[in-house]
């Protein structure tokens, strides 16, 4: 018995201390972590140190676009650790971005006029940032009163000031900004605070409004249906409200993303997605929507020899009715209709020839079915026949272009063959290839982006850019080429001029495509794009774009697409998680003000800002 026992024991014990073994095993994994945790809150001390500095810096850079954006910036990053801080660098931020949109609006109307002197009347511009709207987007996610504080010196610097940014050509400034930042705010789901920014600028019909509430009934129809009915009965009774506010209206219900407004000799379109969806709203609604438009559209017209109304305004209020006229025969009550058609009658003897005469694709947009691509374009072809001279040809022959551009076609490129201005010819050849080329990478189609960057009209930052994209998008497949492509848009990046900033937006754009193809090589990558930014006074490290222009007779065309790749933030932030004080002391190479400052709060974010799942 005594063995027995004493073998128990000995057993028991060996028990107890395996169990208390395993139990405490853990402990080494645990210290670990909080040896982690402890390097981790470290290094967020020494970022939000970058930052302090970096903000006494920002304090006096000469640049006050990059004066505003650092500021703010910084602001925001530091703002969940030193919300007073942060209020103060916001207040900084705005008064540099009150003189730089300043500047940036003469600017811009100098350019206008400049283009319109040589063109007889027509432009095609660039808009300048709106660095009040930047500022202010930052604030109000932190604090509404804030928020109210900017919006109301906007209310009182330009009360009367219609915006030249918008679309909305009623809205002024102070509206237009609280609409764009209310529209910010339902993008991270904040509706109610977004109503409440949005409130004070509902009252007025612009393309901006009718945006916000098309967006908003994404979200909750409820609220958004009832902002916009009581938007319709107050324009029902405004005599400012005019036929275009009609068109606009409609938009929300019939076309919400499409709008469409005539002028005397044109018309202005926008249009936000392919596919034309109308909104399923109650009966009450679109019936309130047919009495507001009938109480503008039938407001009586003028006499013969008065001019209460342009000629201009005569012809829009044609043109608007003429579009309007299939949704009243549709749903709206007969008498009603029957007004219209009269109202359009008597309109019909005023309005010039060419009103009348009218019968282009726009007049039917989103209204009737659009007619089949191969039907317009033999309508075109048709055109064509019967030309009588060569500057028309060659409208025509853009127009066609200009369809096949629409649906991808390599086909625009022979098309473009048959203009016969040289001049216009050669804009509008580099005008498609470029086009095509972002359209095949966009639709992760390499093989025909590189078809193209062999044969085709491209600059080389073009091509630098559009070789990376494609290296990304063949490494899965064959990651030979993908690294070939890599040094192929390095070789046209070093064909830049050195003093061009187009040549560090495309080293960067390689880099950024080396940290997916070759992460080994991204830091020599990413130091190739520092050295050539300090030869580039003009570089900035963010605002990468392509620009593709067309400015020909009767016919212009700016498109402007933001190109991420050629920004510092994104390869700054991943090189902060590799390495935290290599990625700083890379930053500090910058020369220049604009890139140092972007790779310094890219960084700083990577360590501030919560992981992203």
């Amino acid at each position: 018995m005594k063995q027995f026992l004493l073998v128990s024991c000995l057993l028991f014990t060996a028990t107890v201390t395996k169990a208390q073994v395993a139990k405490t095993a853990p402990q080494p994994k645990s210290a670990a972590m909080t040896e982690e945790e402890l390097k981790a809150r470290q290094r967020r001390v020494r970022a939000r140190a970058l930052l302090v500095s970096l903000s006494t810096d920002a304090r006096t850079f000469q640049d006050l676009t990059l004066r505003a954006r650092s500021l703010a910036r910084i602001a925001d990053a530091l703002w969940p650790v030193d919300a007073e801080q942060g209020r103060l660098l916001f207040r900084k931020a705005w008064e540099a971005a009150e003189v730089a949109d300043q500047e940036s609006d003469r600017k811009q109307q100098e350019e206008i006029n400049r283009q319109k002197a040589r063109t007889g009347g027509g432009f095609a511009v660039e808009t300048p940032p709106n660095l009040r709207r930047e500022v202010l987007k930052l604030a109000a996610r932190h604090d509404r009163i804030l928020g109210e504080e900017f919006l109301e010196k906007l209310k009182t610097e330009a009360a009367n000031t219609v915006t030249s940014r918008s679309p909305s050509a009623r809205l002024t400034e102070s509206q237009s900004q609280r609409i764009e930042l209310a529209k910010e705010l339902l993008q991270t789901d904040d509706i109610e605070r977004a109503l409440q920014f949005a409130g004070p600028a509902l009252t007025v019909v612009s393309q901006g409004t009718i945006v916000f509430l098309v967006e908003l009934r994404a979200k909750n129809a409820a609220a958004a249906d009832a902002a916009y009915s009581a938007l319709l009965t107050s324009s029902a009774l405004n005599p400012q409200a005019d036929a275009n506010s009609v068109s606009m209206l409609s938009s929300y219900i019939f076309t919400p993303q499409l709008f469409v407004t005539f002028s005397g000799t044109g018309v202005a379109t926008s249009q936000t997605s392919a596919t034309i969806t109308p909104a399923n709203v109650t009966p009450e609604l679109r019936n309130a929507f047919f009495q507001a438009a009938a109480a503008i559209l039938l407001r009586p017209l003028p006499a013969p020899g008065q001019q209460d109304q342009s000629p201009s305004d005569l012809n829009s209020k044609y043109m608007v009715i003429k579009r309007m006229l299939p949704l009243f025969e549709q749903s709206a009550p007969a008498e009603m209709v029957e007004l219209l058609r009269g109202q359009l009658n008597a309109l019909n003897a005023i309005v010039s020839d060419n009103t009348r005469q009218r019968d282009d694709e726009w007049v039917n947009k989103g209204i009737k079915p659009d007619k089949p691509a191969e039907e317009r374009e033999q309508e075109l072809l048709d055109r064509i026949d019967r030309a009588k001279t060569s500057e028309e040809r060659d409208r025509l022959y853009l127009q066609l272009v200009f369809l096949a551009l629409s649906k991808g076609e390599m086909r625009a490129r022979d098309l473009v063959s048959k203009v016969e201005d040289a001049e216009q010819r050669k804009q509008a050849q580099t005008y498609v290839d470029v086009t095509l080329t972002a359209h095949f990478v966009s639709k992760k189609q390499p093989d025909q982006a590189l078809e193209l960057i062999r044969k085709g009209d491209l600059s080389h930052i073009h091509k630098a850019w559009a070789l990376s994209e494609c290296a990304k998008l063949l490494d899965k497949t064959d990651h030979q080429k993908a690294l070939d492509l890599i040094d192929d848009a390095a070789d046209e990046a070093r064909r830049i001029e050195g003093s061009d900033p187009a040549a560090p937006r495309a080293l960067v754009a390689v880099a950024n495509a080396v940290k997916v193809v070759a992460p080994e090589r991204v830091w020599d990558a990413t130091f190739d794009a520092v050295k050539a930014a300090n030869s580039a006074e003009g570089f900035t490290g963010e605002d990468g774009r392509l620009v593709m222009k067309f400015e020909g007779k009767g016919q212009r065309s700016i498109r402007t697409d933001g190109v991420s790749e050629f920004n510092l933030d994104g390869i700054f932030r991943d090189l902060a998680t590799r390495d935290y004080d290599r990625a700083v002391e890379l930053a500090r190479g910058f020369q220049g003000e604009g890139p140092r400052a972007v790779a310094t709060i890219a960084i700083a974010r990577a360590i501030l800002e919560p992981k992203k799942k």
